[in-house]
């Protein structure tokens, strides 16, 4: 229906999709996605992607990535040299992170993280959100 109709992101996240419990959720896919593209569009969250990272990780103007999961995350699997604080800490641990250099966040799947880089730019931190968090990390390996 949106392809058929030349709908934009904007009007995605203003679908009405009737929730009905039988047939969609009350945060509807469709409009999850709407609202995701059109926070990077009006530049609410600036967005990088992992092959990105693997690109500058090396590099002398690396960017400091930052992993905000839950510490019972982190325990099964990490990315060496990552700042770990997870987001319920973040507030509080401000002065840990540098402030002259960009930060790359990341969680699991992208929504801790979306929480963590609104937080930080409030701040006056240089941040981005890593797409798809440590899930598309691994699947990037």
């Amino acid at each position: 229906m949106a392809i058929q109709n030349g709908a934009t992101v904007f009007d995605l996240e203003e679908a009405d999709l009737c929730y009905a419990p039988q047939y969609g959720s009350a945060k509807d896919p469709v409009n999850m996605a709407g609202f995701a593209a059109a926070n990077i569009l009006h530049g609410d969250v600036r967005v990088v992607h992992w092959s990105e990272w693997k690109r500058r990780e090396a590099a002398d103007d690396a960017p400091v990535t930052l992993d905000v999961r839950p510490a019972t995350d982190v325990a099964t699997a990490s990315i060496p040299g990552t700042i770990r604080i997870p987001l319920g800490e973040l507030r509080s641990r401000l002065d840990e992170l540098p402030r002259d250099r960009e930060i790359w966040v990341h969680c699991g799947f992208g929504q801790m993280a979306y929480y963590a880089v609104r937080l930080l730019a409030q701040h006056g931190f240089n941040v981005r959100n890593l797409s798809g968090g440590f899930t598309s990390y691994e699947m990037e390996q």
